[in-house]
């Protein structure tokens, strides 16, 4: 059996990043205003941008590891796994809570969570001198340290800072996706 040198992690970042976008640019600028239309539309950007691209990518990396043996082990690939895979299933639990118009006050005990497998990735990445992704786990890290008083509290303050960090956290996510496809496309290797 070939092993693969493609872990589909281009897919995960877009993903993610495109969440980030959609739902920081809302969080920090308003626009568009809060609505039930509105957060329809977030609802279903969270789970099909956010949350599948990044649970089809986690599913991918666990079967390549395990199953099929198609990457070689690594544990920063199952790192990689690990985390595509649970912030995928939070991004359908959050988009379906936003569809639905669900209260949003227990996503702050989620994130407290959130922040573990953070903290857990930034450590492994750094650990295993993968400085690009271990920034990307220090922000997501930022991102759930804002989101506890945001949901917790309702904060318009908090819920903005939560907005300003999904936006430089989607900006860093377009650049490690941009990294990974000019990576395995073409060979380059961007420097950080």
């Amino acid at each position: 059996m070939t092993v693969s040198p493609l872990p589909p992690l281009a897919i995960g970042f877009m993903g993610l990043g495109t969440g980030y976008y959609v739902w920081g640019g809302h969080e920090f600028f308003g626009i568009p205003q809060a609505s039930e239309k509105v957060n329809k539309v977030l609802g279903q950007w969270g789970i099909w941008m956010a949350g599948f691209m990044q649970f089809v990518t986690g599913t991918y990396i666990f079967l390549g590891l395990t199953i099929f043996d198609a990457f070689q082990s690594s544990p920063i690939l199952y790192m990689a796994g690990l985390a595509f895979t649970a912030y995928g299933v939070h991004w359908f639990a959050l988009g379906i809570n936003k569809y639905v118009g669900g209260d949003p006050t227990v996503d702050g005990y989620m994130a407290v969570a959130f922040l573990w497998i953070s903290i857990t990735g930034a450590f492994v990445f750094f650990k295993g001198g993968d400085n690009p992704v271990g920034i990307l786990f220090v922000l997501l890290a930022l991102v759930y340290i804002t989101d506890i008083p945001a949901s917790l509290l309702k904060s318009g303050t908090w819920t903005r800072a939560k907005g300003f960090f999904h936006l430089v956290t989607g900006t860093w996510l377009m650049y490690l996706m941009f990294a990974a496809a000019t990576t395995f496309a073409l060979g380059m290797h961007l420097p950080l």
